[in-house]
């Protein structure tokens, strides 16, 4: 666990670093993507379905959502 643990947090780093330059729905597609792929991946763990097919699905659910979500404040 302590092999992974740095490269790890080296992936985490990069990935947030090109988050820089995002407007408000390019913010809310990807945290409500990442929120909806966490989410699915532990519903489908606690109910011991395929965790890779709950994160993918909570994933685009959450994207979309999200993507919805900056849109609508965009156009108020």
């Amino acid at each position: 666990m302590r092999k992974l643990a740095l490269p790890l947090v080296v992936v985490a780093t990069l990935g947030l670093a090109g988050c820089g330059g995002m407007n408000n729905t390019q913010q809310k597609t990807l945290s409500g993507g990442a929120i909806g792929a966490g989410v699915g991946a532990a519903g489908a763990a606690l109910t011991g379905g395929c965790t890779a097919c709950g994160a993918a699905l909570g994933g685009a659910v959450g994207a979309g959502a999200g993507y919805i979500m900056g849109e609508s404040e965009n156009n108020e």
